[in-house]
């Protein structure tokens, strides 16, 4: 499908009674780029597209000059055979099909999307000299997603190759700024693959992103259990505590003592699955829980004595070290009603004034 761009702009030009000189004037070219772009010797600039369909008062389809359902329908094909083509690891397949799908389409933000994609994020990967390889087509192109589209995955991904470069000349300060507009996990992971695996910083964001992971993957697991219909009360609870008697087997280990905090997260959830869903719930068995949360959090403060990133990310999510009096706090000032019935019973404020040490 060839683009008529240039006879478009020939075209244009003249219903709207513009010289060369006068578009060019407008655009702050050449009258020669013009010119060329006349004689289809040449296309128009990606970042000029926009200002021209601006100019002439058109759709950048238009300007084109292309079918816009027959080219939908060939850029659907074009990236569903792009990733049949990564799926089978034909990633210089992969990529001449999609360079030539830039030539075709240059203004399609899911072409550049994929482009980017794959040239950046993995062929290059972390070799600077890859990523550095056409820098200014690139930045054009990431500058120009971030300027025109809405579309969030695109834009991510634009701003991930955009740091990538800022990295890779040595500006990593904004390269890590840039990366914080990133949604949520997908921040911690894009910032730590600018590094390479054997630096300091890699090891560092690998490890506070492992976990923030564990944490994730604890809640989502427990909630397996927590939302089982099939699961009676005492089966769910039975099986949080075998989880954590494991967990905390496990953390003895030389080398696995992080396991501690997954020990902690279940006893943790186990308190709230007593406490606030389970009515029934025995005085005696949420103690229990509670007892056995905070043993774990004397494990967890031990072991983040040992590893500044735990206790880092500690300091950082409850802006104390203590977890247990962060704990402790909760539980005395809450105004649920459930919190509130608890603390009527005098052998739980007994153990709530035993940890408060």
């Amino acid at each position: 499908m060839e683009l008529n761009i240039g006879t478009n702009i020939k075209r244009l030009r003249l219903e709207k009674g513009f010289t060369q000189e006068q578009l060019a004037e407008l655009l702050c070219v050449s009258t020669a780029a013009v010119s060329k772009w006349e004689s289809q010797n040449t296309y128009p600039d990606i970042t000029l597209l926009f200002p021209l369909a601006s100019i002439f008062g058109i759709s950048i389809d238009e300007l084109l000059g292309y079918d816009e359902a027959k080219a939908e329908a060939d850029i659907d094909n074009i990236l569903r055979e792009s990733k049949r083509l990564f799926v089978e690891c034909r990633y210089k397949d992969e990529e001449m099909l999609i360079e030539n799908a830039r030539k075709k389409y240059p203004h399609d933000y899911r072409i550049m999307n994929e482009y980017l994609w794959l040239k950046i994020l993995v062929l290059a990967r972390r070799n600077t000299e890859k990523i550095l390889e056409n820098h200014e087509e690139v930045l054009k192109m990431c500058d120009c997603i971030l300027e025109g589209c809405t579309i969030d995955n695109i834009r991510n991904t634009a701003i991930e190759v955009k740091a990538r470069l800022l990295h890779a000349q040595g500006d990593t300060d904004r390269a890590v700024s840039l990366l914080a507009a990133l949604p949520g996990l997908h921040a911690g992971l894009a910032t730590e693959a600018l590094f390479n695996t054997d630096t300091a910083e890699f090891r560092s964001i690998n490890k506070m992103n492992g976990y923030v992971f564990l944490e994730l993957a604890m809640h989502k697991f427990e909630n397996t259990v927590h939302y089982n219909p099939e699961l009676t009360p005492k089966e769910k609870v039975d099986r949080l505590v075998h989880w954590a008697e494991v967990f905390a087997e496990t953390s003895e280990i030389s080398g696995l003592e992080f396991f501690c905090i997954c020990e902690c997260i279940v006893y943790r959830n186990l308190s709230l699955l007593l406490t606030e869903t389970e009515k029934d719930a025995k005085i005696d068995d949420i103690i229990f829980a509670r007892e056995r949360q905070f043993t774990a959090m004397e494990k967890v403060i031990a072991y983040a004595e040992k590893d500044e990133i735990l206790k880092r990310l500690i300091e950082e999510k409850y802006k104390n070290d203590n977890i247990i009096s962060v704990r402790l706090k909760h539980l005395i000032n809450e105004t649920h009603q459930s919190y509130a019935r608890l603390r009527e019973y005098p052998e739980y404020m007994e153990m709530i004034h035993k940890w408060e040490r």
